[in-house]
């Protein structure tokens, strides 16, 4: 099985929970309180906070935040449509727009009066880079950033993680943050998601070096048919993204998880809707051009051998189907 969609679908372990993780009033919560200070210790925060990694979830936390904010188009949907929801009632959003290369307009931060602004070390589908560094040079308020695929919180001033995109399974995510939300009640602590969270990143990732050769080797096969909608040198390094000509991507999806090959058109909860990835059309693409994206990333090096058989079948794939559409 070759799994290149571990950014957006981790692969799950059995998950055993003890009864220590409970958390009782007038105790000392041991485990609890170890997982939580070396979290927090490990980021350099102070304080964290669990909450649900989607549009109402986010939608209370820019309540708490009580102002007016500005949104990178690149963040995750359920950021997005958080936004939305709090545009709607009343406060004011800017949205920071992608670049046709798939970057953020980093010259629109320079103009940003918000005091608080999402935005994230890489764009969600494409997984192109974003330099915070350079943003926090011109951006003077708040960077509430998902730090989920670098674990690198070193240029923002709050970090959240996506529990599911780290541990194949949903429950409540954790914010990293110093003293920015009140104190959370016990009760509201999901510990079980913490220890998701506080387990993924202890594991640790391999360091993947073999992206290069995968696209000269996936050049080969599919020859003109290939269209790079970003930069390969601007994403992670543990991921391609690409689309191929006159195809739908869901359909070299199915086709190649027949072959135990998998890999995704994008964010996780766009995968298997109608409706294509909004960060290709929002980069001046079509509709009909970004249902053509697909993405891949690697959790693990492959070697050549490996390589040559997944680019080959991702190229047989592509033919076998572009056969039938004629």
């Amino acid at each position: 099985m070759y799994k290149l969609n571990c950014l957006n679908y981790p692969e799950a372990n059995d998950l055993s929970v003890s009864k220590t993780l409970s958390i009782e009033p007038l105790s000392t919560n041991v485990e609890f309180e170890e997982m939580s200070k070396d979290l927090t210790s490990r980021f350099n925060f102070s304080s964290l906070h669990s909450f649900s990694f989607s549009k109402e979830g986010f939608l209370g936390l820019m309540l708490e935040l009580k102002s007016d904010i500005a949104v990178n188009l690149g963040e995750s949907e359920a950021v997005v449509q958080a936004a939305q929801l709090y545009e709607s009632l009343g406060f004011s959003v800017t949205y920071i727009n992608l670049m046709p290369d798939g970057t953020i307009d980093y010259k629109a931060i320079s103009s940003i009066k918000e005091e608080y602004l999402f935005v994230s070390p890489y764009i969600i589908d494409t997984f192109v880079k974003v330099d915070l560094q350079k943003i926090k040079e011109v951006f003077s308020g708040t960077v509430i950033s998902n730090i989920s695929a670098t674990l690198d919180a070193t240029h923002c001033d709050v970090a959240y993680f996506d529990v599911y995109k780290l541990s194949g399974y949903f429950t409540h995510s954790i914010l990293l943050h110093n003293n920015l939300f009140k104190e959370q009640n016990l009760a509201s602590i999901d510990t079980v998601g913490l220890k998701l969270i506080a387990d993924a990143i202890n594991k640790g990732k391999e360091a993947v070096t073999c992206k290069e050769e995968f696209i000269n080797v996936l050049k080969e096969s599919l020859k003109g048919d290939i269209i790079f909608f970003v930069d390969s040198d601007l994403t992670l390094n543990n991921v391609v993204h690409f689309g191929l000509k006159g195809i739908k991507a869901r359909e070299v999806i199915r086709n190649l998880s027949l072959s135990s090959i998998f890999v995704t058109n994008g964010e996780g909860c766009s995968l298997g809707l109608s409706r294509p990835s909004r960060i290709i059309q929002a980069m001046g693409y079509t509709e009909l051009q970004s249902r053509q994206a697909l993405s891949l990333s690697f959790c693990k090096n492959l070697n050549s051998e490996e390589i040559l058989h997944v680019a080959s079948k991702i190229g047989k794939s592509y033919r076998q189907i572009k056969a039938l559409h004629v």
